[in-house]
């Protein structure tokens, strides 16, 4: 099998390496890939954005390949699944019309509502009035979403009304902006990926990523600075349970309005003291939890992928995972979130390390003299070890060889989890 990744993250690093390690497959290619991948996978550059599909279909044509594995959000939005299924390919990745789920915070309550999901209450709101009402009747912490796709960094958390206020208004600025302003859900976070075919569905092991930028879950919001593992602290059920409480409904749901869903239902979840609530809906893997899940997963990845392409997920064989636990640790740039500073040299990355960690890059490219910085979010390492503080220790000893002017990383990354300091509790 030939498989054809579309992106150029360490998400898509960690889905190559994975794909890889498939005795099904012969080759991967990603377009457009990154210096990482480029040294394990053939790599196609792309003249224009994910989002231009005939490029894309150019490049599956041109390699002849058997399955497509679409990474980013924008592409799957905005119809490339379509196009390429359109054009012969089996892929892997929801429809336009299914992708609402993440392009629209709106859509995606209407639908929970619609297929009795758990959920935070929520207003979706066009002016300013409505903001201030919303917010005024859910009280503290205020949580304020833009409506469409913000990679990562569309929701604020805040005690302060005015800045609840200041973002609301940017977005409503912007044209055909909209806000979901919600009821804040107390609990720690889960992220759980469900596999589906548009009827039968699958979950992935569950992970839990670190969204915040600094220590402690201080500073704004990012796309990801790490994740981990299994946790050890969730019910061992939690992914029987939101399959059958918030994924196969979903799922059900989308096939009743003609919308089948076809790809990875990203559950973003909270767990209260009243149960699991869903925070927000993906249609692709996340970044980091990716890392880690896949780090984990012993099933040969291209069969399960392709067997959701297919409609033949209920002939493939149920997910299995290694007894280790794994740690991603994401470096990123000076002045990430805001304004990442590009260019910079990346040292340390071929250092010989040990077999229990190893690097993804993000964002990366080819510099005069080496590998240099390139975006906001760098690379990511990953860590494994018989528990999380072994995981933990692989990372950090890995991150710590690796040198990048003004380069920052979490130093906190599962250490509650191993320290068994994390509850459900109102």
């Amino acid at each position: 099998m030939k498989v054809l990744v579309v992106g150029s993250g360490a998400r898509e690093h960690a889905l190559v390496l994975a794909l890889l390690a498939d005795p099904s497959v012969d080759a991967v290619i990603a377009a457009p890939g990154n210096p990482g991948i480029a040294r394990i996978a053939a790599c196609e550059p792309i003249a224009g954005s994910l989002t231009e599909s005939p490029e894309l279909v150019a490049v599956a044509r041109k390699h002849e390949v058997d399955l497509v594995v679409i990474g980013p959000e924008a592409p799957l939005v905005d119809g490339v699944a379509d196009d390429l299924r359109h054009a012969g390919f089996a892929t892997f990745g929801p429809s336009a019309q299914a992708a609402q789920l993440e392009g629209s915070k709106a859509f995606a309550k209407r639908i929970m509502a619609e297929a009795g999901v758990p959920t935070a209450l929520a207003h979706v709101c066009t002016t300013m009035s409505e903001v201030a009402d919303a917010i005024d009747a859910f009280g503290t912490p205020y949580v304020v979403k833009d409506d469409g796709l913000a990679a990562g960094k569309g929701v604020l958390v805040t005690d302060v009304r005015e800045d609840a206020l200041a973002h609301a208004a940017a977005t409503l600025a912007r044209p055909d902006g909209r806000i979901v302003v919600e009821e804040y859900l107390e609990g720690p976070e889960v992220s759980l990926f469900c596999l589906s075919d548009g009827e039968e569905v699958v979950a992935l092991s569950p992970a839990q990523d670190f969204k915040r930028l600094d220590d402690g879950d201080a500073g704004p919001n990012t796309g990801g600075m790490g994740a981990y593992s299994p946790l050890p602290w969730a019910p061992h059920d939690l992914a029987d349970d939101i399959l059958e409480r918030v994924a196969r409904p979903t799922i059900r749901q989308m096939a009743l309005l003609g919308m089948p869903f076809a790809g990875v239902l990203y559950v973003g979840l909270a767990l209260t003291v009243r149960g699991p609530r869903v925070i927000e809906f993906n249609v692709r893997f996340g970044d980091p939890e990716t890392q880690v899940v896949l780090a984990r997963l012993r099933t040969p990845l291209a069969g399960l992928l392709y067997a959701a392409a297919t409609g033949h997920l209920a002939d493939a064989a149920p997910p299995t995972w290694r007894e280790e636990s794994a740690v991603t640790v994401v470096l990123a740039a000076q002045g990430y979130p805001t304004a990442p500073v590009v260019g910079h040299p990346i040292t340390g990355l071929d250092e010989a390390g040990e077999d229990t960690s190893y690097v993804l890059h993000a964002g990366t490219s080819h510099g005069p003299e080496g590998i240099v910085s390139a975006g906001g979010r760098v690379l990511s390492v990953v860590g494994l070890g018989a528990d999380l503080a072994a995981a933990r220790a692989a990372a950090y000893a890995r991150m710590e060889r690796i040198a990048l002017p003004g380069g920052h990383f979490r130093r906190d990354i599962a250490l509650a989890a191993q320290r068994d300091e994390i509850r459900i509790s109102g």
